[in-house]
């Protein structure tokens, strides 16, 4: 990274990703945060669940600008592809540059929120920006539950305007966003063990799906890993009487499902038969998602008998709630063109000991609307027998305000440094401003970034150049703010 620019930004962005920092289990961020500030000479505080806040000074003869804050969230979402040895909790991300583009070794690159962190921290170490008085507020967990943003005490920022650095397109501008919830049906495994010993198992597998956020990525048509693969067995156990072992697909509930597996088990005698059938469902799958999903692939491979396979009648249960859980856009919003109001994300199915979880999460800008998602959901885990059905509490919409005064020198600092409109938008991706403005009311906001594609997948990247672009916009933005 040492010949990127501007260099400032990506030299902390390197030091970032040498720092462990899971959803959750942002301990190790969280404190070197508190260094960091502590050795620019500047006000650090730390709340009790772990938001760090550092404060600057304004340069002399600014100190009646508008205080601003710059905020960023210092968790990432952590997946690697299967082939890939990698402890989120201990080793640094392997990032690197492939043309254009900032890229990691076989797992996220966490610049989601990563190099917002960045840009926020270049701030507060520059010394030749003409600004006023800055906070930049970094908060925990927004990833697994926006638990840092939810934990947030008034009084702990004093700005009037906020920046959120944690959009992923250049020269879209953010001033509102969707509400979510998750939900959650939970099996209690029972298992057959007498398994008929004319009977062969194989590991089978659905990969190569682009995945992505659950929010952003959501109307593009991708292929959703646990649906596909329970297509598979839903069919096989029809044509087959294929038992179930073992299943696991998806993983992040904020993620479109990239990979799942099986353990099956199935009649000696119709192996071949079997073997066919994936083959034709491979092609069957190519086809389908040829543009969204080229490199989709159904693989399997022969392996050691299973010791027990889940009870027949809990199979199909569950067979049927993977296949009848509705995924994808359920209603685009009546007022803002292409603009996806309502989603659900079948994000996971696994086994755990002895439950069988199923995740999900939903999304919208109309809050009647969000319920109705998540209440169609629950009708459908009960009624194919699951034993648990539990929702969060979710977070609140973001509401947007056309008349904000940040956005309004947020376009004229776009438009003077490169001589056109940027787009004015609502994301249905969740941001933390929703809860801000709960606990800050009036509290003006924002949110932009460089851009970012493939986010929540090992496909992340990060294009440099719009790094520069948004690095600069904010200098100006803070040059011309009164």
């Amino acid at each position: 990274m040492t010949n990127l620019e501007p260099k400032i930004v990506f030299d902390f962005f390197d030091e970032i990703c040498k720092v462990p920092r899971p959803s959750k289990k942002e301990e190790k961020i969280s404190a070197w945060l508190v260094e960091t500030g502590k050795k620019l000479g500047l006000e650090t505080k730390r709340d009790k669940i772990g938001n760090v806040l550092i404060s600057k000074p304004a340069t002399p003869g600014r100190e009646n600008v508008t205080p601003i804050i710059f905020q960023a969230h210092m968790d990432m979402v952590c997946e690697k592809n299967n082939d890939t040895k990698f402890d989120f909790e201990k080793d640094a991300i392997q990032s690197y540059v492939d043309g254009e583009w900032m890229k990691a070794k076989g797992t996220t690159l966490g610049a989601d929120d990563g190099i917002g962190m960045a840009m926020a921290l270049a701030i507060l170490a520059s010394k030749d920006l003409e600004h006023g008085p800055v906070e930049c507020l970094f908060t925990v967990d927004e990833e697994t539950g926006l638990t840092g943003a939810f934990a947030l005490e008034p009084g702990f920022m004093k700005g009037k305007m906020l920046l959120n650095l944690d959009s992923e397109d250049e020269g879209q501008f953010f001033i509102g966003c969707a509400g979510g919830k998750d939900t959650v049906a939970t099996f209690d495994c029972e298992w057959d063990t007498e398994i008929d010993k004319n009977s062969v198992a194989y590991n089978v597998t659905v990969k190569g799906l682009q995945g992505g956020h659950s929010g952003d990525d959501i109307n593009k048509g991708r292929g959703n890993a646990v649906k596909l693969l329970n297509r598979l067995l839903w069919n096989g156990y029809q044509e087959y009487g294929l038992r179930i072992a073992d299943i696991k697909a998806g993983n992040l509930r904020n993620a479109i499902a990239r990979e799942g597996s099986a353990l099956v088990v199935i009649s000696k005698n119709d192996a071949k038969d079997f073997e066919q059938y994936l083959k034709t469902m491979n092609e069957a799958y190519k086809n389908e998602y040829f543009v969204t999903d080229p490199s989709v692939e159904v693989c399997f491979e022969s392996t050691t008998m299973p010791k027990k396979v889940l009870d027949e009648g809990l199979q199909v249960d569950l067979m049927n709630c993977l296949y009848a859980c509705p995924h994808g856009v359920l209603a685009m919003s009546q007022n803002i063109k292409d603009f996806v109001e309502t989603s659900t994300n079948l994000a996971s199915v696994k086994i755990e000991g002895e439950k069988i979880i199923v995740t999900t999460s939903q999304r919208s800008s109309v809050e009647s609307k969000k319920q109705d998602a998540v209440d169609m959901v629950t009708a459908t885990f009960w009624g194919t027998g699951a034993n648990d059905v539990t929702s969060s509490d979710g977070y609140p919409g973001w509401t947007p305000n056309p008349d904000s005064k940040v956005l309004e020198v947020l376009v004229q600092a776009y438009k003077n440094l490169f001589k056109k409109e940027p787009q004015v938008l609502a994301i249905h991706a969740g941001l933390e401003c929703g809860l801000f403005s709960e606990k800050y009311p009036g509290l003006d906001m924002v949110s932009y970034g460089p851009t970012l594609r493939g986010v929540h997948s090992p496909d992340e990247k990060l294009e440099i150049k719009t790094v520069k672009m948004c690095w600069d916009l904010t200098v100006e933005f803070m040059k011309i703010l009164k």
